[in-house]
C-alpha cells in the first residue's frame, strides 16, 4: 500500500505530543497490513467529509485519509476530533 501525506498533515502531525507520534507511527503499521483492523476502528465520514475515511489513533486521536484506489491512500489531517469541524 502506498500512502501520501498531504502537506496539511505533515504541519499537523509535527504539532503532535511526541507520544502521539509515537502511537500514530504503530498505527498507521497496522493501517498498511490491515486498514479495516477492528483495532483502528476505520469507519466512512458522514455529511461534509462523506467522501473521506478516518481511524483511531488512540481515544482522542484520529487521522482523515482518502482512499484513492486499493493500493492508495492519502493522508488528510490528524488529530483530535475539532479535525471534523
Amino acid at each position: 500500500m502506498k500512502i501520501y501525506y498531504s502537506s496539511k498533515f505533515a504541519k499537523e502531525y509535527k504539532r503532535l505530543p511526541k507520544k502521539i507520534k509515537l502511537l500514530a507511527e504503530k498505527k498507521e503499521l497496522v493501517f498498511r497490513k490491515n486498514p479495516h483492523e477492528p483495532l483502528l476502528k476505520t469507519h466512512k465520514l458522514k455529511g461534509r467529509l462523506e467522501d473521506f475515511w478516518s481511524f483511531s489513533i488512540n481515544r482522542e486521536y484520529r487521522i482523515i485519509f482518502e482512499l484513492k484506489d486499493s493500493n492508495t491512500v492519502w493522508f488528510l489531517s490528524v488529530g483530535t476530533h475539532r479535525i471534523y469541524d
